[in-house]
């Protein structure tokens, strides 16, 4: 095996540990959920977090569609530096964090949103240093060039550039819609907790801003 095989699988490795770290994760938060209520109960304010959110996750479906378009089975075989990728060298995780966001946020709870944000940063801090370290191995120059230039995060609207013509990949596009429809998932499962303490079923231990 080569080094960039290994690379490869390493990297590949990776990403499983990130996905199951992120569940349990916010499983955790979940469960802390299931125990904690809004300071603002179920007025307004708690209603106008609720549908911040939900604007959130949306963003972060369209922006993780719009990403794929460029990346799609394209992040080992060439360095990708347009549309999206031309601000940010990681517009995917960006969007991501947006999703995160949204889903804390059908608590009703600031509190709890910025947790689930907070889970998403520090999980793919590490992630994307060991995506750079590969591709920085990987592509050379051509990519070292493109993080002298481009923001991890940003993004830099000032460096936008684009391509006149995309070749897309149908597959990529509809599974990552499809993953960041899981999302919306954070509505039910938060309304029926809302529902169960309401009912009595489960105990109010602790009331988050």
């Amino acid at each position: 095996m080569t080094t960039t095989s290994t690379d490869a699988f390493d990297l590949q490795r990776i990403q499983r540990i990130r996905k199951w770290t992120i569940g349990l994760s916010l499983a955790v938060v979940v469960l802390v959920a299931m125990f904690s209520a809004s300071w603002w109960g179920d007025g307004s304010t708690h209603e106008a977090v609720e549908a911040i959110g939900l604007g959130a996750i949306v963003l972060s479906i369209v922006g993780r569609a719009w990403c794929s378009l460029y990346i799609g089975g394209r992040k080992k075989a060439q360095v990708v530096c347009t549309g999206p990728y031309s601000i940010s060298r990681n517009p995917l995780y960006v969007f991501s964090y947006a999703g995160a966001f949204g889903i804390g946020a059908q608590t009703g709870s600031m509190t709890i949103a910025a947790i689930f944000v907070l889970i998403a940063v520090v999980v793919f801090h590490f992630t994307i240093e060991r995506e750079e370290a590969w591709l920085s191995a990987e592509f050379g120059e051509a990519y070292r060039d493109y993080l002298a230039r481009t923001p991890r995060c940003g993004p830099d609207f000032s460096k936008w550039r684009d391509e006149d013509e995309l070749s897309i990949r149908p597959r990529f596009f509809v599974t990552t819609i499809r993953d960041g429809l899981v999302f919306l998932l954070a509505i039910p499962i938060f309304e029926g907790v809302d529902m169960a303490q309401a009912a009595g079923w489960l105990p109010v231990l602790l009331h988050l801003p």
